[in-house]
């Protein structure tokens, strides 16, 4: 049985948000000392919790310890409708039969709710939902996904993981899992794709109506090799 592994921590921190100034503005007030758009701006494709980490680091200033907590509410938002945007993700995800899973960097009660809130709970049904508070590091972390397949009881080569950030690709493919970067939500920039493949992501798709059509090719690849 081979397996799609989902991602959906959707908490990236892109220039979309920055033009929402609620996270920027945030980031500005508490880092004065940074220039808080170009910062963001090199921190595409981290996790959010990541980003505040990098940040702090970079600033003479320190962030607030509840900052996570505090911007929770612009995170949850921003996963909505970020899932929401990504055109076709239900068909795609309903035209694929087999064993699904959902991992995420982030925490599981903010998983659980978008995906409730993008009607997604309905297309994945009982799919196991993986999650931050699982592992020991909440962040984009191999541990999660090796933790996915272990529970599913399938190797991690059997595993494919359709990802749209850089740091979770490298995370799933740390685990020795295939992985799809998925590249085609309007809030990418342009160069997301060669920085996929320069990770030697499998394949790179623009759009999800072609997943599908990718994941048949990879179970037929699968099936073949055995």
């Amino acid at each position: 049985m081979t397996t799609l592994i989902f991602d959906c921590d959707g908490v990236l921190v892109d220039s979309e948000v920055i033009a929402e100034a609620t996270l920027a503005d945030r980031l500005a007030e508490w880092l004065p000392d940074l220039d808080v758009e170009a910062a963001l701006n090199e921190a595409l494709g981290r996790t959010t919790a990541a980003i505040l980490e990098l940040l702090d680091g970079q600033s003479a200033h320190a962030l607030p310890k509840d900052a996570l907590a505090l911007l929770d509410d612009e995170i949850e938002a921003r996963l909505a409708r970020e899932l929401t945007a990504i055109d076709g993700v239900a068909q795609a995800l309903s035209a694929i039969p087999g064993a699904k899973a959902v991992v995420s960097n982030s925490r599981r009660q903010r998983v659980v709710a978008s995906l409730s809130r993008t009607g997604l709970d309905q297309v994945l049904g009982t799919a196991p939902i993986f999650c931050a508070e699982q592992v020991d590091k909440p962040k984009p972390d191999p541990g999660v996904y090796l933790l996915a397949a272990e529970t599913l009881g399938v190797s991690p080569g059997a595993c494919l993981v359709v990802e749209d950030s850089i740091a979770g690709a490298s995370a799933a493919l740390a685990a020795g899992m295939t992985v799809i970067g998925f590249v085609g939500a309007s809030h990418l920039p342009a160069d997301h794709a060669e920085r996929l493949s320069q990770l030697g992501v499998w394949q790179v798709m623009t759009h999800m109506a072609q997943l599908p059509a990718l994941v048949s090719n990879w179970q037929q690849r699968q099936q073949a090799s055995v």
